[in-house]
């Protein structure tokens, strides 16, 4: 017999540094899902594994809201495929790849996309941070191997506070990224598609005055962040960055969707990083890529859901 509706498992929650930000993003993707097309079954992967694994048989598609570790990077995903449940965005491959600053800069390199110089530092051996300053220059800025929304990052203007950023990125990794601080536009450049791949209208990015970077609580805190869409750039840079958004993509073995965000000094781009499961509030800037590009919150996800059962 014929299902009216498709049943969507909607996982939300988890155990990463940004739980909170995946449950509000969770409740805003249950409210704008068709409940004429779907019935919608939530998980929290922090507690509803065991559930969803005895559920898996009656669910037809899930949607991971899910962000930074046990979520991003692979581990829901392949629990996921062991089920047999399909799911929108990257599989096991590209999460994981993505999800790792260090090993997607070296693969954009290979692909011949622009980064920042960088170099990396290991907790456990001992290394003198003045040689990283003589490399790369002041300011710089020091991420964990992995984490999302800024967590662990920092901005260092002086010798002095390298330390202090290290320790703070050490808290996270065993290795942390050191790129230098590139001064230009933030862009983020979102993606959506399989095979064929669509470059959604560019997202300038405005911290407010309060804030040296986007950090975490200027990506979430109410009217911190001023975001201007289509990005004031001419139409030869707006081009050339849809363009990396899209080998960006294809380069971390990404599917279903993905946004990149980037840095344009005056006529250079270069990329910082790739994010497989991009914020999904109404207000995100995933969606509001694609309301700019004509495409509804629950269009959105209708498209969503399709890509993940086309794979």
């Amino acid at each position: 017999m014929r299902k009216d509706k498709l049943t969507v498992a909607l996982l939300s929650g988890g155990k990463s540094a940004e739980r909170e930000v995946s449950l509000k993003s969770g409740d805003q993707v249950y409210q704008a899902l068709d409940k004429e097309r779907y019935q919608v079954l939530r998980y929290d992967p922090r507690d509803d594994l065991p559930r969803l694994a005895r559920e898996a048989d009656n669910i037809d598609v899930a949607l991971i809201i899910l962000h930074g570790r046990l979520g991003e990077d692979g581990t829901v995903q392949g629990f996921l495929d062991l089920l047999d449940i399909p799911y929108q965005g990257s599989g096991v491959l590209g999460s994981a790849v993505a999800m790792n600053k260090i090993l997607s800069k070296k693969l954009y390199v290979q692909a011949g996309l622009p980064v920042a110089p960088y170099t990396v530092m290991d907790r456990s051996g001992f290394q003198d941070g003045r040689a990283a300053v003589k490399e790369l220059g002041l300011p710089l800025v020091v991420k964990p191997e992995h984490e999302g929304s800024s967590i662990g990052l920092s901005i260092v203007h002086d010798e002095k506070q390298l330390a202090k950023a290290l320790e703070d990125a050490w808290l996270y990794d065993r290795l942390c990224l050191l790129e230098r601080y590139l001064d230009g536009i933030e862009i983020t450049g979102a993606v959506l598609g399989n095979d064929s791949l669509m470059a959604l209208p560019l997202i300038e990015i405005i911290p407010g005055k309060d804030y040296e970077f986007f950090d975490y609580d200027a990506k979430y805190l109410p009217g911190a962040t001023q975001e201007i869409c289509p990005a004031r750039i001419s139409p030869e840079l707006t081009a050339k960055a849809q363009e990396y958004a899209k080998r960006a993509h294809q380069v971390l073995h990404c599917r279903g969707y993905s946004r990149t965000d980037m840095i344009v000094s005056g006529n250079e781009i270069s990329i910082l990083e790739t994010n497989t499961i991009p914020g999904m509030t109404q207000t995100s800037l995933f969606p509001q890529a694609a309301a700019a590009a004509g495409i509804s919150f629950s269009r959105l996800l209708d498209r969503l859901i399709d890509l993940a059962l086309e794979k």
